[in-house]
């Protein structure tokens, strides 16, 4: 396995963008061309060799040392390969991805994954606010792909997203799952106050939650195949980072009804 190693050169002079620096398109540059890409976002632009000492060549695997919250867009469009981040980065990263892998061994900033719409993104901290959601301008959020957290994550986190699959190790922040149209958020430690708001159709599952909006109603204990389908399907494809099956009979409260009111809360049955 081949790849490129960015080691950051802190303190940055602007805050820097990696949106579109991934290994599919490194690997059809000369090492000269990807010294001068352009990754500031002032009107005289950084280049990539002035924020990063550069080493190993081009190929399936990016990795990016000594990482900052400065650092937004990591593994924007990525479509294939792997990009692994050692430190913390900032907002937006894995924005509208299609493929591949993000690794971050440390926090991310708020919006990730908003848009994409395949790969996975193992995160082993925690993450900011709308992670899933819907950015400024775009019709949904997440559309498809799987993330990861291990710690905890922000506010609204799935707002207006239509597919894929979030696992959340922690709690979420408030308004989890608001505007959802689809997809799954799996939440081992918990929702945090008022999930669904005007959620349309998705499921949320976890062991508890804060507190409910008023147009949430229980609609009893169930036995649902679908959940084990689901929980088999996570193991198969996260191994030990799958979220631990929820109890045979589960709490269904639907919602929300003021909306069209398809949504699901699942949560183990009392």
């Amino acid at each position: 396995m081949s790849g490129l190693t960015l080691r950051f050169k802190a303190p940055a002079t602007e805050r820097i963008t990696l949106d579109g620096i991934t290994p599919s398109k490194l690997a059809a540059l000369s090492a000269h061309e990807i010294g001068k890409l352009n990754v500031g976002i002032e009107k005289g632009g950084v280049a990539l060799g002035d924020a990063f000492d550069i080493s190993g060549s081009a190929g399936d695997t990016l990795t990016i040392e000594g990482a900052t919250s400065e650092i937004d867009f990591v593994g924007g469009g990525l479509d294939s390969g792997t990009i692994r981040v050692i430190g913390n980065i900032g907002s937006f990263a894995a924005r509208l991805m299609t493929g591949g892998k993000i690794e971050v061994r440390g926090n991310v900033g708020d919006y990730l994954a908003s848009g994409s719409t395949g790969g996975m993104i193992l995160v082993s901290g925690n993450a900011g606010d709308n992670l899933g959601g819907v950015a400024t301008g775009d019709r949904f959020g997440m559309l498809g792909g799987t993330v990861v957290i291990e710690g905890n994550i922000g506010a609204r986190a799935g707002d207006k997203m239509r597919r894929g699959v979030i696992v959340i190790k922690g709690k979420t922040g408030p308004g989890a799952g608001s505007r959802m149209i689809g997809g799954t958020m799996w939440a081992e430690g918990g929702f945090g106050a008022e999930p669904g708001l005007m959620m349309r159709r998705g499921t949320l599952i976890g062991p508890s939650v804060e507190s409910l909006l008023p147009t949430f109603v229980d609609c009893g204990k169930h036995d649902l195949v679908i959940l084990r389908v689901i929980a088999r399907y996570l193991k198969e494809t996260l191994g030990h980072l799958a979220p631990k099956p929820m109890p045979l009979f589960v709490q269904k409260i639907g919602g929300d009804t003021a909306t069209i009111g398809r949504g699901e809360i699942l949560l183990p049955a009392a």
